[in-house]
């Protein structure tokens, strides 16, 4: 595909056309992997032998994880698209990535606290990998704020997609932290080398969860890039009717 096509296929109004059919569709693919997966987490797969009924946190925290990583490293995508080769939806889609991507890892952070809890005797501990997890949701919360803080939202758009491709060095810190330092997480067990360690019976539920996640992170974000291209053009129209008088009381 050419850098023309893809130009094309980003047009606004193109993109609202197809937001409008694709989100129902991944809607309904979210509610329906989320109701199987759960399923199968709650009823169809067994408990472990060391963590008993409560390794079923995971089928909640391990989606949540993986997305809070997903979304901030397709903000930092988005934002280099936009700062670099001035994408007309880049900014919109990192814009709105930001608040899902801050839910997904306020969620991990909470189950993670739920689940560290009886596994470690702690509701948190500075742990690397909890750390940078942390320090995640402040990038999220920092880049939300920097969005509101300046009024030229030209110039919000670059100031945060500077601060989102910065952040992005964080993004393999928290994937190899386990690897880098003495950490109270275990090392990886689904993407392995050799494969997953964990056992087929919790892989189902734990990948039909991942796709909900998947597809729920798709829906919001069609819907919230469809009411931001709005509300951008119905501010459009407001300061060109507010300004025609003023341009008509000058002559």
């Amino acid at each position: 595909m050419s850098a023309t096509s893809i130009f094309e296929f980003a047009n606004p109004v193109r993109f609202e056309r197809i937001a409008a059919r694709a989100f129902p569709l991944a809607l309904i693919a979210a509610l329906v992997s989320a109701a199987i997966g759960l399923y199968f987490a709650l009823f169809n797969s067994p408990a472990d032998y060391q963590q008993g009924e409560t390794v079923r946190i995971m089928y909640v925290h391990v989606p949540a994880a993986w997305m809070a990583l997903f979304c901030y490293s397709a903000m930092a995508v988005s934002s280099a698209a936009g700062f670099i080769w001035k994408h007309p939806l880049a900014d919109v889609a990192a814009k709105e990535s930001a608040p899902i991507g801050a839910a997904f890892t306020f969620l991990a952070l909470f189950t993670g606290s739920l689940w560290g809890k009886p596994m470690w005797g702690a509701w948190w501990a500075w742990d690397a990998r909890l750390t940078s997890v942390l320090i995640l949701f402040f990038l999220y919360l920092g880049y939300m704020a920097l969005w509101r803080a300046v009024p030229d939202k030209t110039r919000a758009a670059k100031l945060a997609a500077i601060l989102a491709i910065v952040g992005f060095v964080n993004i393999p810190i928290i994937k190899f932290s386990v690897d880098w330092w003495n950490s109270l997480h275990q090392p990886a067990s689904i993407l392995r080398a050799d494969g997953p360690s964990v056992h087929p019976a919790m892989l189902t539920p734990l990948f039909l969860l991942i796709g909900a996640y998947s597809f729920a992170y798709i829906a919001l974000l069609l819907s919230a890039m469809r009411n931001e291209l709005i509300a951008r053009r119905l501010a459009r129209y407001e300061l060109a009717s507010g300004e025609a008088p003023a341009r008509v009381v000058e002559r």
